[in-house]
């Protein structure tokens, strides 16, 4: 499930976060990856309209 996917990814970037620093090439690969995720879950929602 798209929720359960997004909040493990929330988790990941927290994590890569701390230990990367916020500007790394990781954390922003990773808070990318979020987004995706997060614009997958808004078009379900709205396709559901």
């Amino acid at each position: 499930m798209i929720v359960n996917e997004i909040e493990q990814k929330r988790k990941t970037l927290l994590r890569m976060a701390k230990r990367y620093g916020l500007n790394s090439k990781e954390t922003v690969r990773c808070s990318q990856e979020l987004d995706v995720l997060l614009l997958k879950q808004i078009k379900q929602i709205n396709a559901k309209k």
